[in-house]
């Protein structure tokens, strides 16, 4: 992607099902569980570049002893800071206590972050400053062990202030205004609740209060405690939690919006945010890893009972698209392959603007996310070739000679690595105030791979949001080639509508797509529709979410998409560029027959999941109207 953005947060859980030693004795180190959550982390980094953080409870801890243990950073490498400081935690003690860390039991004992449970999330913020407290895994601490709660997730809730609303009411006092902070006291009330009931089974029952407290670890309902809080989620999530006695589990919403993996065998239990990555870690095949189901939870008691439990009603399935045309690991065998397929579905298009002048036209890529839909670009036009040979082939007949044959098969397509990316000039140029004037040398460009004024030059990248590095810096330094015609192709659809689930995407204004749309509404003579779309837009306010339309939908129906692309087209081209330049973007369509199983679309079309979408949308729409510079929900 030429534009950057932030994304969604990754997790990583990681439960342990034998005795510490038990590990010791197999692998040779009871930090088998700590290694593997390190792995799970470090192959999401790319799901992490604000914090991280890491939480380990040891089960079974004698009173008086610290059980819960959590590290977090917002350090430039903020994974290998946080377990610097875990394996400080570890040189400390060793200095008083030599040999403790080949013995299982007293680094239990004795040791932080030694336990049976380990935790942990990768932070991409979407909005809000940097700091430590908006680092997971969050805590809510108590004296009873089945009170304490951990938490880490990936999710966005549209509906914060009518949570926020409901905990005021409840009698709470929230320390924040966040869905972090919700989400956590949400789900500590009914743990509260859940725990208080059976307090009160028990007690009716004469039974001692010690010997109820290993009651109520044992018949907690975690499946009721989530069903319970989770009842007015609006949003995409994947969320993690430990109770302080044991259990643990991750939940995940009726869309499946945001994505959850997991596996489990005798030894282990583990959920993250990709499959790859469990893959890994645990050198397993793809078919070993199951996605956990829309709307359920993945629940791992402290007795070591896992079970995949239904806590809300699952909803047509709308499993962000974006992430696998983007953000997701390219290593997942499914993930690779709808790429390539974004990239060979664009053939026709790119085929017809270059005037299938092929002798003439170099096809390359923008480093270095749109590699495999170049791929998939460059297979969808081997089978063009192979199709067009054979046809002339068959047309010679019995003229057919082996010098006729030589040239039919010598007739090809040409393909260079035009651009190369300066990642070290990026991060120098992202903290400049005048980087504008140096975005255009984040590129560099191999020289001489194209024929000056003759050439068309087509390259793929894997979608346009801003279009502002492309104005800005590729298109500069491609027209530095001299070719005749630039045609950039983007593997996704036209951008339109605000992310409101994870990705930062949330202001209307700052997408090249609706900008072009508004510019054409004004030169048209359609200024009114904008009037018409604000109107509508505030008095749907007042409505009830679930009556809320999508309003912003109206700006973009007088025109079609090539006349949007061709006006982005326009938009990206400045007066310094001496070649023409068209866009080409991949249509719906092509998206929903490149990625079947997930069908999370919003951003393309306006068609949210969730009710609180299309208020998110109308908000964006409301701010950019009246010049307000801020998120929508």
């Amino acid at each position: 992607m030429s534009d950057e953005l932030q994304h969604d947060c990754g997790i990583a859980m990681v439960r342990l099902l034998k005795p510490l030693e038990y590990y010791q004795l197999k692998y040779g180190t009871w930090m088998y569980g700590l290694q593997k959550l390190y792995l799970l982390m470090e192959k999401q980094r790319n799901r992490g570049q604000d914090g991280a953080g890491v939480a380990c409870l040891k089960l079974d801890s004698e009173p008086g002893r610290e059980f819960i243990h959590r590290h977090r950073s917002i350090e430039d490498n903020s994974i290998d800071h946080v377990f610097r400081k875990i394996n400080k935690d570890f040189d400390d003690i060793k200095k008083d206590h030599p040999g403790i860390i080949d013995d299982p039991n007293a680094s239990k004992q004795y040791l932080p972050f030694a336990g049976e449970i380990y935790l942990g999330h990768l932070r991409y913020g979407t909005f809000g400053n940097n700091t430590i407290n908006n680092v997971h895994p969050v805590l809510r601490v108590n004296n009873w062990k089945t009170r304490n709660l951990i938490m880490a997730g990936n999710f966005n809730l549209t509906n914060v202030d009518e949570l926020f609303e409901i905990l005021i009411n409840l009698g709470q006092h929230p320390k924040d205004f966040s869905d972090t902070v919700t989400i956590l006291e949400n789900v500590g009330h009914f743990l509260d609740r859940e725990v208080q009931k059976l307090f009160d089974k028990f007690k009716v029952e004469n039974k001692e209060n010690i010997e109820i407290t290993r009651l109520i670890a044992e018949n907690m309902d975690v499946k009721s405690i989530l069903k319970e809080s989770s009842k007015r989620w609006d949003g995409g999530y994947a969320i993690a939690g430990v109770i302080g006695h044991g259990d643990s589990f991750v939940c995940r919403d009726p869309w499946g919006i945001r994505p959850a993996f997991y596996y489990y065998d005798d030894e282990v239990a583990v959920v993250a945010s990709e499959r790859p990555v469990i893959q890994t870690a645990f050198n397993l095949k793809s078919s070993d890893i199951k996605e956990l189901k829309p709307g359920h939870a993945f629940i791992v008691k402290k007795n070591g009972q896992i079970s995949e439990e239904q806590v809300r009603e699952s909803h047509e399935r709308k499993s962000c698209s974006f992430e696998r045309i983007y953000f997701s690991r390219g290593s997942d065998c499914d993930i690779y392959r709808e790429r390539k397929k974004l990239g060979e579905l664009l053939i026709p298009d790119i085929l017809k603007a270059v005037n299938y002048d092929l002798e003439n036209t170099v096809f390359s890529f923008i480093p270095n996310t749109a590699e495999t839909a170049f791929y998939g670009m460059i297979k969808g036009m081997e089978d063009y070739m192979n199709e067009r040979k054979k046809k002339r082939i068959l047309e010679a007949g019995s003229n057919l000679t082996p010098g006729l044959l030589d040239t039919i098969m010598n007739d090809n397509f040409r393909v260079e690595k035009v651009a190369i990316k300066d990642a070290k000039l990026r991060t120098f140029i992202s903290q400049d105030k005048g980087r504008n004037n140096m975005v255009g040398h984040v590129y560099d460009i191999t020289y001489d791979t194209v024929k000056k004024d003759t050439d068309n030059l087509v390259v793929i990248d894997d979608s346009i949001v801003r279009g502002t590095t492309l104005k800005h810096s590729i298109i500069k330094i491609l027209d530095r080639l001299d070719p005749r015609k630039i045609i950039i192709v983007s593997s996704s659809p036209q951008i339109r509508y605000p992310d409101c689930y994870g990705i930062d995407m949330a202001k209307l204004g700052d997408f090249i797509a609706f900008q072009a749309a508004i510019s054409l509404l004004k030169e048209t003579g359609k200024s009114h529709v904008i009037n018409e779309v604000y109107k509508r837009c505030k008095e749907n306010m007042s409505l009830p979410k679930s009556e809320i339309k999508n309003q912003v939908k109206a700006i973009y129906a007088p025109f079609t998409p090539e006349e949007v692309s061709k006006k982005i087209a326009a938009m990206l081209r400045t007066p310094e560029t001496n070649a023409e330049v068209e866009v080409i973007y991949q249509t719906v369509d092509n998206l929903h027959q490149a990625i079947p199983n997930d069908l999370g679309d919003w951003y393309f079309t306006g068609d949210y999941p969730t009710p609180g979408g299309n208020k998110v949308s109308n908000t964006s729409f409301i701010n950019y109207v009246e010049g307000k510079d801020r998120r929508a929900y």
